[in-house]
């Protein structure tokens, strides 16, 4: 079974380049893509980092069946489905070739002239480039608008970030492509524009720089500003330590060379790195568990020199149009696992973000201070990260809630975006149907934030937050177009809920967990809608049972039952927007949810077995689904979230949220019914 991906096949990918990163990025092919029988060929032309690059992926394959990320028969099939080889003519038939060898203009150049001989047409290349422009890479490429580069980071198997940067030359439809493939796959991708560094180089590069002058300035040693670039950024390791594991120094010592031709003259190359490159020497750095004494007022200093000079960065980067602050807080929180650029900024007031900015820029004259930055501390306003995404496909609206890291949990601030959405729908006369989704390949929603509910005392807050939900999801359902709910992963919870208010629903072929409502499981009732919409959907038996017992459903089984209207093999995206077309025109129908009270409803529920599940829950969740029926649906959510509320009066919700938060989402609440 061949891998197809919006009507394309992807039968042999190549990765050119089997040096530090290369085998990453070929291991993350293969795990992705051997079950249907994609093959990956990594080629290099030396025979040591071919060997090299096998002995480093079979390790990390067979690692993983150790461990038990992966099962037996995966480790033999990811095995069987690489290939490693001098031998170019094994990528002729690639639809898919990403090059990782070195940073090397001409080199590239000799590379894509040959891989151009090899692969057809319509064979998308790409380049891992982590500076270079892809109009100077591909200047010689016949067919340049299947060509771009695709920046992986450290370690390329598991960091999800990934930066997409298409030339002037660049297909839009490949550019979408490639990014929707990525997100498909796993990765978190980021478009950037074309600029020497990209988005998050001149960070990485830059902030050793930044360290290196604090060392210079006589602030602390290595070790001391390597510790307080870890507290006061938020990083997992400062910028010493991580450049003695990547192997960084040469890449960022050309990087900073460039960059000072390029982007600014404060880039430049510090002489202790000059002399770390020449002599292959490693920064010193704490060792693991050490503790580095810093005295306060060095530390104070030290932080100020670095936020400066990441907020200087950043912000000069909006000053070039090549990305926004949404995006750009994504990709540095993913890629270097540090604080988010523009959320850093909000937390510490902007005003006093321009501070420490003009404060750096004034000791070193070579960095610019942002005009944007001194326009928004001008406006008092904070920076808007967006959490759901809002774009146009002609007379569609899509909508997509990007909060990866928490597979798109709804909080308030999405609930905000979501409303503010609809607006602009409302607003929009050429729209004639939206489409809502999550990103990302696991999750649709996978739930409210249960963190936000958790810090509850009293009914009052736990009706408010219900209600807040309800009108939300009210606007959707009341938009007067056609909304389809593009089910990408799981729809927990708040997210199986926000699909109830949609018109229709398409979900993946073959999932085996698609949909849950395991509120009990917290000690809690569904509050957005699901004990009132998902039994006039699917009938009082199969949803009491959902609500009440917690089991999830397959997409085959939300099929059967008539949860979702369409299964789709792949990205779903392509189906929902379609149905949403045909939604909109009259050519399709489907059920829609009766708004008035539920003719025939039953009086009571068939008894089902609850499990460890609270007795004190289950008596307001079936009060909320037979009392509910009674009423017209608004009237109905009225209910529900009085009783969502009255959760806040039992033992046992308190027990459920506080084993959620100190004990994870996989322990059991030991409830006592009351």
């Amino acid at each position: 079974m061949a891998f197809v991906f919006r009507d394309c096949a992807i039968n042999k990918v190549g990765v050119i380049g089997s040096g530090q990163i290369g085998p990453d990025i070929a291991l993350h092919f293969v795990k992705s893509l051997h079950k249907y029988g994609t093959q990956v060929v990594v080629v290099d032309i030396a025979e040591d980092a071919l060997a090299k690059g096998k002995a480093k992926l079979f390790k990390k394959v067979d690692k993983g069946g150790q461990t038990g990320a992966f099962k037996p028969d995966d480790v033999e099939s990811m095995k069987s489905h690489v290939v490693f080889t001098s031998d170019y003519d094994q990528l002729k038939g690639a639809d898919l070739v990403v090059e990782a060898a070195t940073e090397d203009l001409p080199l590239k150049r000799r590379i894509f002239k040959q891989v151009e001989s090899l692969v057809s047409q319509h064979a998308i290349i790409t380049s891992n480039s982590s500076h270079l422009e892809p109009e100077r890479i591909f200047e010689e490429i016949q067919y340049k608008g299947r060509t771009l580069c695709t920046h992986y980071f450290f370690p390329a198997e598991r960091n999800q970030a990934i930066e997409i940067i298409p030339g002037k030359d660049t297909d839009e439809k490949t550019t979408e492509f490639v990014m929707r493939f990525y997100e498909y796959i796993g990765k978190i991708p980021v478009k950037v524009g074309s600029r020497y560094g990209y988005a998050v180089d001149p960070v990485f590069e830059g902030l050793l720089l930044a360290a290196v002058q604090c060392v210079d300035a006589g602030l602390g040693d290595t070790k001391q500003v390597d510790t307080v670039a870890s507290k006061c950024l938020g990083l997992t390791v400062g910028p010493f330590t991580a450049h003695n594991l990547t192997g960084g120094n040469p890449i960022t010592a050309h990087g900073l060379a460039e960059m000072n031709e390029r982007i600014n003259r404060w880039f430049r190359v510090p002489d202790r790195l000059k002399q770390l490159v020449e002599t292959n020497g490693l920064w010193e750095v704490p060792a693991r568990g050490e503790k580095i004494d810093v005295p306060p007022d060095k530390e104070k200093a030290i932080a100020e020199e670095l936020q400066g000079a990441y907020f200087a960065i950043v912000s000069d980067m909006l000053d070039a149009g090549i990305i926004n602050e949404s995006d750009f807080d994504l990709i540095i929180s993913v890629a270097l696992d540090m604080k988010p650029p523009f959320s850093f900024m909000n937390a510490i007031g902007v005003q006093k973000s321009l501070e420490l900015v003009e404060a750096f820029a004034k000791k070193y004259p070579g960095m610019p201070v942002s005009r944007r930055l001194r326009e928004q501390a001008a406006s008092g306003k904070p920076w808007e990260i967006l959490d759901v995404l809002y774009e146009k496909k002609g007379d569609v609206a899509l909508i997509t809630i990007r909060r990866p890291r928490s597979l798109n949990a709804l909080n308030g601030k999405v609930l905000q975006e979501l409303k503010d959405c609809c607006k602009r729908i409302q607003g929009d006369a050429d729209i004639k149907s939206a489409v809502i989704t999550g990103f990302g390949n696991k999750a649709f929603v996978a739930g409210a934030d249960i963190k936000e509910m958790a810090g509850f005392t009293d009914p009052d807050q736990g009706e408010k937050f219900a209600r807040i939900g309800q009108l939300v999801s009210l606007e959707v359902e009341k938009l007067g177009i056609p909304v389809v709910a593009a089910l990408n992963g799981l729809a927990f919870g708040g997210g199986c809920e926000l699909s109830l208010c949609c018109t229709a629903r398409v979900a993946p072929q073959g999932l085996k967990v698609l949909a849950a409502q395991p509120e009990v499981n917290l000690g809690l009732i569904p509050g957005m809608g699901g004990t009132q919409r998902l039994p006039r959907l699917i009938g009082f038996e199969k949803a009491a049972e959902m609500i009440r017992t917690a089991n999830p459903i397959s997409s085959a089984e939300a099929l059967a039952c008539g949860l979702v209207n369409e299964l789709a093999e792949g990205d779903v995206l392509p189906a929902a927007i379609a149905l949403a077309r045909r939604l909109a025109s009259g050519e399709a129908k489907v059920k829609v949810i009766e708004k008035g009270p539920v003719p025939n409803a039953p009086t009571t529920l068939p008894a089902v077995d609850i499990g460890h599940h609270s007795k004190a829950i289950d008596a307001l969740a079936v009060k909320a689904i037979l009392e509910g029926a009674k009423l017209t649906l608004e009237d109905g959510l009225a209910l529900e979230a009085k009783l969502f509320g009255q959760c806040w009066t039992t033992e046992d919700t308190k027990i459920g949220l506080q084993t959620f938060v100190t004990k994870g989402a996989k322990a059991k609440a030991e409830f006592i019914h009351k």
